[in-house]
């Protein structure tokens, strides 16, 4: 189990988080309350929560995204992974790895806000969040981002509750599509975690776990 654990690690590109300075990224991040929020609780479902999420995933994503500026040749000699974000174009190049740490430990210091669940999807989004989706061989959500939608920090997988849904479905149809060969969201590594599951979901599968994390705490 514990090397099935560090394959995955290094399969989605986990980067450890130095040492970090919360009050730091406050400042650093006071440009991102924008679009996220304050404290990093957006209020517009379609720009994502910060607040609460794990230190190790937000670093990991914000380099990717870096990444995602770069020419296809720039990012061939780094041998970085990509996310391309249209509305991120700009914002972190600047950035050193410490201004991330700093960034990635202050919205992770903060607390999320509440999201409210659609009920009659949320019985079978929690179906599938909990039990996966058998006759398609599509793991619970628990394995990776736990029973309470915590996440996993140290493994560098994100916390789903109190998310927004519309968020979540996005970036699983992302994903989804990056799988099968379009443009769309492929940096979860070699092994693709999250583009075999997204493969496998329909619309409304996918909007059924999305409404559900969104309630869960």
């Amino acid at each position: 189990m514990k090397n099935l654990l560090i394959a995955l690690m290094m399969s989605i590109g986990f980067v450890g988080v130095a040492a970090a300075d919360a009050a730091a990224g406050k400042d650093k991040s006071a440009a991102c309350v924008i679009c996220h929020g304050e404290g990093g609780n957006s209020a517009v479902a379609t720009f994502p929560k910060l607040a609460g999420q794990n230190a190790n995933y937000l670093f990991k994503q914000m380099k990717n995204i870096q990444c995602g500026a770069l020419s296809a040749d720039e990012q061939k000699t780094q041998k970085c992974i990509s996310r391309s974000v249209p509305t991120m174009v700009g914002q972190l190049d600047a950035l050193s790895d410490d201004d991330l740490t700093d960034i990635a430990d202050y919205f992770a210091s903060q607390n999320a806000s509440a999201s409210q669940a659609n009920a009659e999807l949320a019985v079978k989004g929690e179906e599938i969040y909990r039990a996966g989706i058998r006759t398609k061989n599509v793991a619970a959500c628990t394995a990776c981002h736990s029973p309470t939608g915590q996440g996993n920090g140290p493994a560098g997988f994100p916390a789903l509750g109190g998310q927004h849904a519309d968020y979540i479905a996005v970036q699983l149809r992302a994903f989804r599509a990056a799988a099968d060969g379009l443009p769309g969201r492929a940096n979860d590594g070699d092994i693709k975690i999250m583009r075999d599951i997204a493969y496998s979901m329909s619309d409304s599968e996918i909007d059924a776990v999305s409404s559900y994390i969104s309630g869960l705490y």
